[in-house]
């Protein structure tokens, strides 16, 4: 298939608003975001729900999702070297023998595909992503490194999960943040950022009884350690905003205090592994996240097993949200517009040979930018 052909298969499912032909399956929808304090303010832990592969955030982030895939021995496309036949391929979304494909037909992934009007924070934990994007930019990142990509006025971009490894299975593991922009900065340019996981931030304390809590730092401060700067014009780039994206570890019986942020800044703890945890003394099920308020010292009292928190903290921005599949803005006429200029202009087109674009099996870690500066991880 030409990519002309792909590309006008996904336009029409863009065309009928079937946003759940993208990577991220919102429905047509327009919700106005809240300030999400806890009603009780005698309490510091508000409400608690279960994790989905869609999580919800509060303003000023949009949503977070979890991949966990165990993808099985690449073959010479570096797709999954087993029989697809039964998938839905292009919309694959059902864990089936341990993985999905999700919108990649030969490759898992999602092939290239726009958006606007926000950002998103890609945490990837286990596994490579190959990028590349309608500006000319590209790249290879994972196994720790985080991408932090601003659509602002329009982006189109892939993000493919290639299997490189012929001789084992391919475990893929990441979490996928979306970054509200407010109104003055929807339209600015795209730009993106690489965080190599050798400049992440590394928060370490113990407790009384010796056990260890650790932090990567990726956006935000904790006590002496700085994540590294977010894009310019990110929400997260003004310290008053005190946005927060923390991955933390606990030991196995490991206690912790997490220490408070300013009042009315939204702070929700997402509780992806382990057994149990406490919170303030209330306690948190495993996959589960809690509302907590930010202003107050709270106490995380670990279980018998490593447990893996991530933090998402930040002020809201208290703006009309306006989503429709990949277009994030203040109202319908706004989104209304994302379409018609993103048929009008494919946002700078596809300079890639394909929208489903991998990068050579042996290339490491990287990223390209659009000057063409090509850049790599200092180990």
């Amino acid at each position: 298939m030409k990519p002309g052909d792909d590309r006008r298969s996904f336009l029409g499912k863009l065309g009928i608003g079937l946003s759940a032909a993208l990577a991220w399956p919102f429905a047509g929808l327009a919700k106005t975001t809240e300030n999400m304090e806890n009603s009780n303010n005698k309490s510091a832990v508000g409400t608690i729900k279960p994790l989905g592969f869609q999580w919800e955030t509060a303003d000023p982030f949009l949503f977070c999702v979890h991949h966990e895939d165990a993808f099985p021995k690449g073959n010479k496309d570096m797709g999954p070297a087993v029989p697809l036949t039964g998938r839905p391929l292009g919309n694959d979304f059902i864990i089936k023998d341990g993985f999905r494909m999700y919108h990649g037909k030969k490759v898992p992934g999602f092939p290239g595909h726009p958006h606007r009007g926000f950002e998103t924070i890609t945490v990837v934990r286990k596994g490579l992503v190959d990028h590349a994007d309608s500006v000319g930019a590209a790249g290879r990142y994972g196994n720790g490194d985080v991408q932090w990509m601003t659509a602002g006025k329009g982006v189109q971009h892939s993000e493919m999960f290639p299997c490189l490894h012929e001789d084992r299975e391919n475990h893929l593991e990441l979490f996928q943040i979306w970054l509200n922009l407010p109104r003055k900065s929807k339209m600015v340019e795209p730009h993106f950022k690489m965080f190599w996981k050798e400049n992440l931030g590394k928060y370490q304390s113990t407790d009384a009884k010796g056990k260890k809590t650790e932090v990567e730092v990726i956006a935000g401060k904790l006590g002496q350690v700085q994540a590294p700067a977010p894009p310019p014009n990110s929400w997260a780039a003004d310290p008053k905003n005190e946005v927060a994206v923390w991955n933390i570890r606990l030991e196995a019986g490991a206690e912790w205090v997490l220490p408070p942020a300013s009042a009315g800044i939204n702070r929700t703890l997402y509780f992806y592994q382990g057994e149990s945890i406490e919170v303030a003394g209330v306690k948190v099920p495993r996959y589960h996240s809690v509302e907590v308020q930010a202003n107050q010292n709270l106490r995380i009292q670990n279980g018998n097993h490593v447990s893996k928190i991530l933090l998402l903290q930040g002020r809201p921005i208290n703006e009309p949200v306006i989503q429709y599949g990949p277009f994030v803005m203040n109202s319908k006429e706004e989104i209304q517009q994302a379409f018609n200029d993103f048929h009008r202009t494919q946002f700078g087109g596809w300079p890639w040979p394909k929208y489903d674009q991998v990068h050579d099996r042996k290339e490491g870690r990287f990223a390209l930018h659009a000057d063409g500066k090509k850049e790599y991880p200092k180990v």
